[in-house]
């Protein structure tokens, strides 16, 4: 059945800022479908949430998984018949955040960083296209990092110049490429597409050392699904302000 309110789908959404996004775009009144290849707890955060009065509602994806990329398309075509909103947000780290040089990574780590950070938010997006162009505004988010940054990481009065975590940040900076290019072939609809880079968050990633907590740093994925009309698409963005590739 088709649903009057917005709908959207978030990655990694049973912890950190999928978690915090599902809530603040829940509190805003859209319909939110969490999705996270653990089905305990994915479905423990959504019943979370639930508890808070929150129309959301748990979907079990694993984003390297491409059947579960058909099993999502399939679910979100049968209940809503569109998506509006889609925030790629599932990704992973090295674990070595911050200290991974380009000329030691092992070949299998980049694989397995591009595999969950580029590779599945590309393949989930294009499996679900058809539905966002069913919306009447889409929006597609990619959760990336200021680490994405070309121009920062080779710039040595940048804060990020003596940050490096090699297969972490390639693949940022990928998904940044996607975001770019995507928006292009969409720029005859009403379909936006943009990067966001939430600060630097005490989530699993960040740690406790981050100074953000995760509901601010939810906010600018949050701004860039509801973004209106004559809002920016194929932008990189963090707190409403644009970040240089």
């Amino acid at each position: 059945m088709a649903s009057e309110k917005k709908v959207a789908l978030i990655t990694g959404a049973n912890k950190g800022l999928g978690f915090e996004m599902s809530r603040q775009l829940a509190q805003k009144g859209v319909t939110v479908v969490m999705g996270a290849r653990n089905a305990e707890l994915g479905g423990a955060a959504a019943k979370k949430l639930q508890g808070e009065g929150l129309d959301v509602e748990f979907l079990k994806l694993d984003v390297v998984n491409q059947a579960d990329h058909a099993a999502a398309a399939k679910f979100l075509d049968e209940k809503f018949s569109r998506l509006d909103i889609l925030i790629n947000n599932a990704g992973i780290s090295s674990g070595t955040l911050g200290g991974e040089k380009a000329s030691t990574t092992p070949d299998d780590v980049v694989h397995k960083v591009f595999e969950t950070n580029f590779f599945a938010p590309v393949a989930l997006t294009l499996a679900l296209l058809p539905l966002i162009e069913k919306s009447p505004a889409g929006r597609i988010v990619n959760m990336s990092s200021i680490l994405g940054s070309q121009a920062l990481h080779a710039d040595p009065n940048s804060p990020i110049y003596n940050f490096k975590s090699f297969s972490y940040d390639a693949s940022k900076t990928a998904i940044n490429s996607f975001t770019i290019h995507l928006a292009y072939d969409l720029k005859d609809t009403k379909i936006k597409v943009n990067s966001a880079h939430p600060g630097w968050v005490k989530t699993d990633m960040g740690t406790d050392a981050a100074p953000m907590e995760i509901p601010e740093g939810a906010i600018t994925g949050v701004e860039l699904a509801l973004l209106g009309e004559d809002g920016p698409t194929g932008g990189y963005f963090h707190m409403g302000k644009p970040l240089p590739w």
